[in-house]
């Protein structure tokens, strides 16, 4: 198995399990994506701990992810990051674009936060 998901209400982890996430896996995890927004995951946590290597067709991958959950006012946070991975984001500039925490745990607390912000930024707005 490439990927599992793990479904934490309001959140779905993806766990990548493949060392190098490249053009060969980065259809799936596009896929993946999709699959996920299709059935109304708007919160996402891209665990990358497994993942040592990272190409441009894999940060195409995460971008794709990222999209989908902040066009339909989600969050979508990525976590453990090992060093060449980080390192290739940091060239990209993508660091400015993406969210990243060090570990699940954090990606999880932060969403929900962020969650919960907009629940109370609805609540006021509709007051």
């Amino acid at each position: 198995m490439k990927f599992s998901v793990e479904y934490r209400e309001p959140i779905a982890t993806l766990t990548v399990h493949v060392e190098k996430l490249d053009a060969r896996h980065a259809p799936e995890l596009k896929a993946e994506f999709v699959t996920l927004a299709n059935d109304g995951k708007f919160n996402m946590v891209l665990d990358l701990t497994e993942s040592r290597y990272c190409d441009s067709s894999g940060l195409s991958a995460v971008l794709v992810g990222n999209r989908l959950c902040r066009d339909n006012g989600g969050s979508f946070v990525i976590c453990g990051l090992q060093p060449s991975v980080e390192k290739l984001i940091q060239i990209s500039q993508l660091d400015r674009v993406l969210t990243i925490t060090p570990t699940a745990s954090e990606a999880f607390d932060l969403i929900v936060m962020e969650e919960t912000e907009r629940s109370l930024g609805a609540d006021t707005s509709e007051s």
